[in-house]
């Protein structure tokens, strides 16, 4: 892999674990338009390097992702077809994350809202630490959830509970998350890395044809709910992005209060 290609995104080796941290820590590590490009192509980087065994992702400073970053946001209201640029993006690396053999561990460090939340949801073994933050605050936004978040949720922990959570925004602790089965496991922040590196290496030592064709039969229901359901979630959240209610929660965010929504 070429590191110095990512530009939003921090990289270091231990031995055929690579570790890839979202690396925007000043604004939770948000997604913008660099963290989208890097993020879409990193799991066929490491799909095709020959040198890692497992991912693991997280996040730099005090958040694992924050999810959408506001000013972005706003930049895609006033040109709409930014967001169906971004809405690409988000397709291509759900399914470049579903294909790709290596296991990928989420070390969720601390919030994972929106986009975030759908990338570590999307991983295949989640470790949180206990105090952190987990949830899909979309229709906080004006957004429909159709980043992926219709997909995974009701696939790990039902539709009722998943619909409570979507429509809601709420969030949950990584304690709450694992113990209604949304995550693998919380652990105290003190352990988080010791637990994630122990099980990485562990995978990395493994049969590792094995393990990674496991992965791929596994995903082959997931891959199809996502072919099924992810170009109706994100035409629902380009039709979000023009709403009035959109518009105002991004003035809200930048005014610093509640929104007002109107239901326009």
């Amino acid at each position: 892999m070429n590191f110095s290609d990512y530009r939003a995104i921090a990289f270091r080796r231990d031995g055929r674990v690579l570790h890839a941290t979202f690396n925007r820590p000043d604004t939770l590590n948000a997604f913008n338009e660099e963290l989208e490009d890097d993020v879409s192509r990193l799991f066929v980087d490491v799909a095709a390097d020959d040198e890692t065994a497992v991912l693991i992702l997280t996040g730099a400073g005090r958040a694992f992702s924050a999810g959408g970053d506001f000013e972005q946001m706003q930049r895609a209201i006033d040109e709409p077809d930014l967001f169906l640029k971004g809405a690409e993006n988000g397709k291509r690396m759900l399914f470049a994350l579903l294909d790709c053999p290596k296991p990928i561990i989420a070390k969720v460090n601390g919030a994972a809202m929106g986009l975030g939340a759908t990338i570590a949801l999307f991983c295949d073994i989640i470790i949180a630490a206990e105090h952190a933050k987990i949830g899909d605050p979309h229709v906080r936004a004006g957004y429909a959830a159709g980043d992926g978040g219709a997909v995974i949720w009701p696939q790990l922990i039902g539709y009722a509970r998943a619909k409570e959570y979507l429509m809601t925004g709420d969030a949950l602790t990584g304690e709450e998350a694992a113990r209604i089965g949304l995550i693998n496991r919380a652990v105290s922040a003190a352990n988080l890395d010791g637990v994630v590196d122990e099980l990485a290496q562990r995978l990395a030592k493994g049969a590792s044809r094995a393990i990674q064709w496991t992965k791929l039969a596994v995903n082959i229901r997931l891959k199809q709910v996502a072919h099924a359901v992810l170009d109706a979630s994100f035409a629902y959240e380009a039709l979000s992005n023009l709403t009035e209610d959109h518009q105002e929660a991004v003035n809200a965010f930048r005014d610093k209060r509640p929104p007002r929504f109107t239901g326009k």
